[in-house]
């Protein structure tokens, strides 16, 4: 058997922390809870992301690989050491004879959901291991005490930071917590007169913000020692996944931890994903600073990674951001990153499997390498959430109703141009189940199309994305298990949907709760990435950027700054098609 080729993973800031926290619950929502169950050829290694180890107790546990910065006030009711080993400070060894005052802050009571689970002694779906550390050996988790979809509401009133819908239990070296900034400062500071700098503020609010505080030695060292902690147990390491807030400061963190990899661990495959939540129309300065931390962020995370990618249902990422992606099936309040952030994930969790399956050769390296060639650094991401496919319907039958139009949404601030020239792609499609993967017409029967003539489910897909897209270099995988739903995730699904995610021809009386979904999500290197890029450009350049001196007084020098914006204006040029008509279309934009 191959190695287990490990992959640490690092979140850096409040949204990124959303999408992983509804990520690790994807992830112990697939586990295989009979050991002597048949594991399907497609399934998930779940060793790839999470380790096994033992508490002070000797209780075996099944933890992340994980790493997370985010900024005071922002965790919760979530403990920095975890729950998984007992706190410290309950016994301090004091050598002080004298009298002593202790200060301590209330903790933030625990969302009712986690509360319900017992937590932490109670069955959580990390708790620890009695018997071995395979995950498929470790009882199932209680359901959600609130019964289900009728109370989502309520369930979703709760939902106040990201550690309300964390069932994961997480090693004590995995939070590392920045206490130079607040997540909530001392009110809003945009708009105000005279605008108050970044450091005023007490937020981090700006690119030079994030790149500072990793020059800081005790950071710096912090997150090296918990670096090796993960990497020098690892048999072999193919990479680090790094998940980071692209419109806040976190921008300026994740560009110097992408240099630092980069740097430690040559040879390493580094995926980044730049993740913003929809955002709302606020002023010009509020704007502006997002669009400063989201082109340096591309420029700096994209020259440092493997692959880079930006994540987000916003339908623009410029001044003026369109409105949040819209979902056929799907009920969400934008508003809400407890939502936002649960789309997000399956299609993470969807992208990245190639490199995680249990009989897949490929590696993080060998992924990034199929889409970044050329210089094209930067991904999008496109995802239908859920793939739409009637019940009972076959993958033939499904796709030949899409041939005038695919099926997905594009999740990476291009717009709408769901059928913008690509020029490769690694296409993922999980949820199909073995018997429905091809036709299977009656005997002498005339098949309907060439999918039908298919004789895999693999060669079906396969076929399907060359007539949609034949001048595009794809792989493509096709996995049986579909991505599997636990509590706290919301229940935002469209009633024509039964408990597999699958279409009713019509809805039922009673809508069902829907325990799993088919999802379609694929990583393009598109033609549309030059759009944006160039929009990025455009705005930022006949700006004059000097008057807003109190996000260049965060540490960003003019020079540095001149520099990116020409960085982003060649990265933007490895997607030209290089067609007279699109170099003309350009030059008039």
């Amino acid at each position: 058997m191959a190695g287990i080729r490990e992959v640490v993973t690092l979140q850096l800031g409040h949204y990124a922390g959303s999408v992983g926290a509804h990520w690790w619950g994807l992830q112990e929502a697939s586990f295989c809870f009979d050991p002597v169950a048949e594991k399907s050829e497609e399934e998930i290694r779940h060793d790839v992301l999470f380790r096994a180890g033992r508490t002070l107790q000797g209780q075996e546990t099944y933890t992340p690989r994980l790493i997370l910065m985010d900024l005071k006030g922002s965790l919760g009711s979530l403990k920095k050491e975890g729950d998984l080993y007992p706190d410290q400070r309950t016994n301090p060894s004091v050598a002080w004879k004298g009298s002593l005052t202790t200060h301590e802050e209330q903790p933030s009571p625990a969302n009712p959901f986690l509360q319900g689970l017992d937590r932490p002694e109670g069955n959580r779906p990390s708790t620890a291991n009695t018997s071995r550390t395979r995950p498929g050996d470790r009882p199932p988790a209680p359901e959600r005490p609130d019964g289900g979809a009728q109370k989502t509401p309520r369930l979703e009133a709760t939902m106040d930071a990201w550690s309300d819908y964390l069932r994961t239990h997480l090693h004590p070296r995995s939070v590392l917590t920045i206490h130079q900034y607040n997540h909530e400062g001392p009110g809003d500071t945009f708009g105000t007169t005279p605008p108050l700098s970044p450091r005023e503020s007490g937020r981090l609010e700006a690119f030079g913000q994030g790149e500072k505080l990793l020059q800081d030695d005790s950071y710096l060292e912090e997150l090296e020692d918990r670096l090796h902690f993960y990497v020098e147990e690892c048999d072999y390491l193919q990479g680090f996944q790094v998940l980071c807030d692209l419109h806040n400061g976190f921008s300026g963190v994740g560009a110097k931890v992408t240099e630092l990899l980069h740097d430690e661990y040559a040879g390493k495959g580094i995926l980044s994903w730049g993740l913003t939540p929809v955002l709302s129309r606020a002023d010009p300065q509020r704007n502006l600073y997002r669009l400063l931390n989201t082109v340096l962020g591309v420029v700096h995370l994209s020259s440092h990674s493997s692959l880079f990618c930006p994540l987000s249902l916003n339908g623009s990422l410029g001044l003026r951001p369109a409105g949040p992606v819209a979902f056929p099936h799907l009920r969400y309040d934008a508003s809400l990153e407890y939502h936002t952030s649960a789309i997000l994930a399956p299609v993470l969790d969807t992208v990245t499997a190639p490199y995680r399956l249990q009989t897949s050769p490929l590696s993080m390296v060998q992924l990034a390498d199929g889409v970044n060639f050329s210089g094209r650094k930067v991904a999008a991401t496109v995802a239908a959430v859920p793939f739409p496919m009637a019940e009972g319907q076959s993958l033939p039958d499904a796709l030949c109703s899409h041939q005038s139009a695919v099926p997905w949404s594009p999740l990476s601030g291009c717009g709408g141009q769901r059928e913008s020239r690509c020029f490769a792609q690694s296409v993922v499609l999980r949820g199909v189940s073995k018997d429905l993967q091809v036709s299977n017409p009656p005997p002498g029967s005339e098949p309907k199309s060439i999918l039908h003539m298919c004789e895999t489910g693999q060669e079906v897909l396969a076929r399907y994305l060359y007539t949609v897209s034949s001048q595009t270099f794809s792989t493509s995988y096709l996995l049986r298990g579909p991505c599997k739903l636990l509590a706290p995730y919301p229940r935002f699904f469209s009633p024509q949907l039964n408990k597999q995610g699958h279409l009713l021809d019509k809805p039922p009386s009673a809508p069902a709760t829907v325990e799993s979904i088919p999802v379609l999500a694929a990583l393009q290197s598109s033609a549309a990435l030059r759009q944006t890029l160039d929009h990025f450009y455009t705005e930022l350049h006949h700006m004059d950027v000097r008057r807003w001196a109190s996000f260049f007084s965060a540490g960003v020098e003019m020079e540095d700054f001149q520099e990116a914006l020409h960085e982003l204006r060649t990265l933007s040029h490895c997607y030209k098609l290089g067609s007279s008509a699109e170099g003309s279309e350009d030059e008039t934009d």
